[in-house]
């Protein structure tokens, strides 16, 4: 049980951080996080919509990840 309860916070720390990277990835409306790092002035590698598309999916994805393994680790914890 101990193997689990590591590989899952493992898991969770991993996709916490992936999680966090994608969202920045995304193209900014204006003034927020993803212009203080170079939103706004690489407003033609951002503007393909299969682009922006296939980073939702992967974003959301990631999103299902980092929640299953919230409630499997909180599962664990309450189990053992």
């Amino acid at each position: 049980m101990e193997i689990l309860n590591w590989t899952l916070i493992a898991l969770l720390t991993l996709t916490s951080a992936f999680l966090i990277l994608l969202i920045l990835m995304h193209k900014g409306k204006g003034g927020g996080m993803s212009d203080m790092f170079g939103g706004g002035m690489s407003s033609s590698l951002g503007s393909s919509g299969v682009a922006e598309r296939n980073l939702n999916r992967f974003t959301t994805l990631v999103a299902i990840v980092w929640v299953a393994s919230i409630i499997l680790l909180g599962v664990v914890v309450r189990f053992t």
